[in-house]
């Protein structure tokens, strides 16, 4: 029997396509298949977009994966299946596949489930991540916010439409970094006014790259709808 090909959790950074490691450059170009998460209604991939500078994608085996945005049990494992199985065609064939996302492959991504899947459907297929700079650290030194220092405490947390569990995360860290704050934004300020901290964070999005914005004055984000890639970061 042939060896399966290898399938790369491929971190490609925030979002300038400068922030790319080299190990990842390097498999960009190796491998015969690259997968990218590709959004509903033709909207193009950030992540996509990040890589396509360094690779001919005519001389590639492009894989656009759609990822299911339900909480319907059932449509989601028929859609991870049919994810798998697309992938697991290149893979049976002996292709190294190199599934692109942004950030980091193992904070908060999608590759985290696909890797999932394809060890329980797969168990044969090795799955490799290949790090990358998160948008929790790039938004760091775009701000010139050190995330923690000494013995400081420091928090990533996806933010909710929970009150009490946004103030608990502020209260019992020196730093907090909420991504996914674009639809709780309105809570998110509501804690920082009762906590007298709206001075002390910042909103960014799309950190890096040609579409980043950067709000230091959060208190003007009142109502206002945020790109889904937008996070904040609150030091004390």
């Amino acid at each position: 029997m042939s060896k399966t090909g290898i399938l790369y959790g491929l971190g490609v950074g925030p979002g300038d396509p400068e922030l790319i490691t080299v190990k990842a450059f390097r498999i960009l170009k190796e491998s015969p298949v690259i997968a990218y998460p590709r959004k509903r209604m033709g909207a193009p991939s950030y992540a996509l977009a990040i890589m396509e500078l360094y690779v001919d994608t005519q001389q590639k085996e492009m894989l656009g994966l759609t990822f299911p945005m339900t909480k319907d049990q059932a449509a989601l494992d028929k859609q991870w299946n049919q994810t798998v199985e697309t992938l697991w065609e290149p893979l049976s064939q002996g292709k190294n596949v190199a599934f692109v996302t942004e950030g980091d492959p193992m904070l908060y991504s999608t590759f985290i489930h696909l890797m999932r899947r394809m060890k329980e459907l797969h168990p044969e297929v090795e799955t490799v991540s290949i790090p990358g700079i998160s948008s929790v650290l790039a938004a760091a030194s775009t701000l010139g916010v050190p995330l923690a220092d000494g013995d400081e405490r420091v928090a990533v947390v996806p933010a909710t439409d929970d009150y009490g569990r946004m103030r608990e995360a502020i209260e019992t860290h020196d730093c907090v970094v909420f991504i996914k704050v674009a639809k709780v934004i309105n809570v998110a300020l509501m804690v920082l006014r009762d906590l007298e901290l709206v001075e002390k964070a910042a909103v960014l999005t799309k950190v890096t790259s040609k579409e980043e914005q950067i709000w230091r004055n959060v208190a003007e984000l009142e109502g206002r709808e945020l790109e889904y890639l937008t996070l904040m970061v609150v030091r004390k």
